[in-house]
């Protein structure tokens, strides 16, 4: 039986995805991001970690679309972050 990932389980548009970098179960959050791309290719990802955000990176960049914010933040820096990502800034 195929699985489906619960981010092309519906036709709802997704604008953006938030996620943290560590998600438990097995999955991080570059991974779903990843899974949700296959479906949704276009999908724009912003990745909220504690670390570094060169730590995160791995192998040095992120994919067009996809972008890092470290905590701690305030509000109004996310906020702004996902106006600019979503295009309403």
């Amino acid at each position: 039986m195929h699985q489906r990932n619960c981010l092309d389980a519906s036709d709802v548009r997704i604008d953006l995805l938030v996620s943290d970098i560590g998600l438990p179960g097995g999955m991080n959050g570059r991974q779903m991001a990843e899974a949700g791309r296959v479906t949704r290719p276009g999908l724009k990802v912003l990745f909220v970690t504690g670390y570094a955000e060169n730590a995160v990176l791995g192998n040095g960049q992120l994919d067009a679309g996809m972008q890092v914010i470290t905590k701690p933040f305030v509000v109004e820096v996310l906020g702004a972050r996902i106006r600019e990502m979503i295009g309403t800034a």
